[in-house]
């Protein structure tokens, strides 16, 4: 098979080992390249790349986006990675690492403007996407070759080609037959990569690395194996079976399977949000009932503005608290009539946050809504609760005021209590603490 270049698109001679054309030593070759349809497309250093994208100044200099210095690195660019800089570091570690970085506040609204961006060319190269996160998703491209007039691989290259030169960032990207090696391919040649982990090769590339790799296996799993002596991949193909199911359960024969390279789940074009939280890094440790209180409520009004704009309800409320230690505490009470109002995810979790408050000194809270369902289900009242119908039309008439004069218009008394006053501060844009939402 002619190898192709990465850099112009064009096919090379047997055994080139650069373009002929353009110089560039990026090509493509793998026996299997245009037999293999499904991708994996990572966005390289997402947050850090748009950031060095829109300030040009930055382009030599290591970047880390994430909150303040009691904050987690969201991102950070490859410079700042050299040092040892990571995602979901603590800020002050990372400073620590690498004095010289630049930090920048995440600006979300514009990292999700990008993501579509991407998102959009994707959907040009097929249909059936199944986004990860908002700069990651699978792809299958089978069937697309009549469509493109060439084939996965090549397509692929003139998609990563194109969002470079037409958004200014650049993809990594892994091709394979199965989304678990795609997945695997992506991370080997980044940034800018594109690599391909047939299925003729699979087992042998699995073979001596850590069980970690392997989808669902985290620490305690990882401890399990360990104690019947797995720690490759290749020792679950030489274990006793009935050890290995000992020890897992079912999830045995997934592992097995998986350690050979097969994977049976596919492309999945719909992927249904699980929950819809928020959590925010405090400025400084809580540890008082009375100090954390506004804070839950802040954080239970943007959880409700996202349940309502996703057009779904919870009937599960989760509280998320972290220690100075990091050390994660989460409380949770199911079973509940599905809720999108703030103030029936205010008393849940508030009564959870009563209990958890020992003295513990917290540095993050989080709220989240679980077991979601269709919003027409939500908060509809009864004979007997004549209450949640009006507490839903209340709400609703707050939420047009705040559409039309903005967040801020209307507070409750709460959010303004003086043991807050710098979180409460953080509100209006002065010293905001790190905050995150997800669904």
């Amino acid at each position: 098979m002619r190898p192709l270049c990465r850099d112009c698109l064009s096919e090379q001679g047997e055994g080139a080992r650069r373009c002929a054309a353009c110089g560039s030593p990026r090509l493509i070759v793998h026996p299997e390249r245009d037999r293999l349809a499904i991708a994996h497309v990572d966005c390289d250093a997402f947050y850090a790349a748009v950031e060095k994208r829109d300030d040009p100044t930055l382009r030599d200099r290591p970047v880390i986006v994430g909150g303040g210095r009691r904050g987690v690195v969201s991102t950070a660019c490859y410079i700042a990675r050299i040092s040892g800089v990571h995602s979901a570091m603590p800020m002050f570690k990372a400073l620590a690492a690498c004095p010289d970085a630049v930090v920048i506040r995440p600006d979300m609204e514009k990292y999700v403007r990008v993501g579509r961006q991407v998102r959009a060319m994707m959907l040009d190269l097929t249909p059936a996407i199944e986004p990860v996160s908002i700069d990651e998703a699978f792809l299958d491209l089978s069937g697309t070759e009549r469509l493109h007039g060439a084939s996965p691989a090549l397509t692929l290259a003139r998609f990563s080609a194109r969002v470079e030169r037409e958004i200014g960032i650049s993809v990594s990207i892994g091709l394979s037959d199965t989304k678990f090696l795609a997945k695997i391919a992506s991370d080997l040649d980044k940034p800018r990569g594109f690599s391909i982990l047939g299925r003729a090769e699979a087992e042998a590339f699995l073979a001596d690395k850590p069980v970690t790799i392997l989808p669902g296996i985290g620490q305690s799993a990882r401890a399990r194996l360990a104690g019947l002596g797995i720690v490759r991949v290749g020792d679950i193909l030489r274990a006793d079976p009935r050890r290995l199911h000992e020890a897992l359960g079912r999830d045995a024969a997934r592992l097995l399977a998986l350690a050979r390279g097969e994977d049976e789940r596919q492309v999945r074009t719909h992927r249904e949000a699980k929950t819809v939280s928020a959590e925010t890094t405090l400025p400084a440790d809580l540890a008082s009932f009375a100090a954390l209180r506004p804070v839950l409520w802040r954080l239970c009004e943007k959880v409700s503005g996202r349940l309502k704009k996703g057009d779904v309800a919870g009937a599960s409320i989760t509280l998320k608290l972290k220690d100075g230690g990091f050390r994660l505490r989460t409380r949770t009470r199911g079973g509940l009539p599905p809720t999108q109002l703030a103030g029936r995810l205010f008393a849940e979790g508030e009564a959870m946050l009563r209990e958890a408050c020992d003295g513990t000194p917290f540095r993050l809270v989080g709220i989240g809504a679980g077991d979601l369902c269709d919003a027409v289900h939500a908060d509809r009242g009864d004979l007997v609760d004549e209450g949640t119908a009006e507490t839903a039309r209340r709400e609703a008439a707050l939420d047009r005021v705040r559409e039309k004069f903005g967040a801020g218009a209307i507070q409750r008394g709460l959010v303004f209590s003086p043991a807050t006053e710098g979180a409460a501060r953080s509100s209006s844009g002065e010293r905001a603490p790190e905050t995150r939402s997800r669904s």
